[in-house]
């Protein structure tokens, strides 16, 4: 059996606009979702998979392997949420994707999130963390990922970048945080592939990105958080000083004093 963390998560409303997803806080704060930002980041390298292939071929294999990622996801949350698993009813690949990704998942325990949505005010974005719990004991974000081919890790640094986001999101709402980063990858004939990260290598590149798609598109509007002051962040006394100086650009004086000059966002 599974041990879950309780959390009382703000609601978030999930808009879609031409193709764009959006989450709308409480406070009415128009976020566009972790993935969004992301979706330039290989752009490009799909675009031209998909002129090689062909519209029709490339299609059929995407919407294959977005049922497949989908069905294996459902059958996780219910085996984390300790609901039992009817084997009988599952697609043979589903079936033989999570059999082969159990003894990983026997390895977590103490979930906080899973399926989660979450909001940060400090990056601007929301989005739907797949899990936060502990993996081999230590408290990591976690992404479940479903391949046909075994992939490296600089293949995957978009799912690096997203989990990050994700542990700044976490710590932000709940003051707990969450250094390490976990994605495992049911491979299709394979073992599953597990890739272990470090937040703080990750969430830099991220935040890039990040600027990158408010100078595009121009849709975050000032907040009274672009005036934060420092002692809001100090409230969550986990956050790393890597982290801070990635994310609000706090500059040292005497090795000791932090001064906050900008937000980065």
């Amino acid at each position: 059996m599974f041990n879950h963390v309780s959390h009382e998560f703000p609601k978030l409303l999930q808009e879609n606009t031409d193709g764009t997803r959006y989450y709308v806080t409480p406070n009415g704060e128009r976020y566009p979702s972790v993935t969004t930002i992301l979706a330039d980041y290989k752009k490009k390298e799909i675009l031209e998979w998909r002129e090689r292939v062909g519209e029709k071929t490339a299609n059929r294999i995407s919407k294959a392997a977005t049922t497949r990622g989908t069905s294996v996801h459902s059958v996780i949350e219910k085996y984390l949420n300790n609901e039992e698993i009817d084997m009988m009813s599952l697609m043979p690949n589903v079936k033989g994707l999570f059999v082969n990704m159990r003894k990983e998942l026997d390895k977590m325990n103490n979930i906080h999130c899973l399926e989660t949505k979450l909001h940060s005010h400090i990056l601007k974005l929301a989005g739907t963390v797949d899990c936060i719990a502990e993996f081999r004991g230590r408290l990591s974000v976690i992404d479940f990922k479903t391949s046909k081919r075994v992939k490296t890790r600089d293949d995957i640094q978009n799912y690096f970048m997203q989990c990050a986001a994700y542990a700044v999101a976490f710590e932000e709402r709940t003051g707990l945080s969450v250094p390490r980063l976990v994605i495992i990858m049911a491979v299709d004939d394979n073992d599953p592939l597990i890739f272990v990260e470090k937040r703080d290598v990750w969430i830099g590149k991220f935040i890039e990105l990040r600027k990158q798609y408010k100078n595009n598109f121009g849709i975050c509007k000032p907040s009274p958080y672009l005036c934060i002051n420092l002692s809001v962040l100090c409230r969550v006394p986990t956050v790393s000083y890597v982290l801070c100086r990635q994310i609000i650009g706090l500059r040292f004086s005497q090795g000791k004093n932090l001064r906050m000059t900008s937000l980065m966002m």
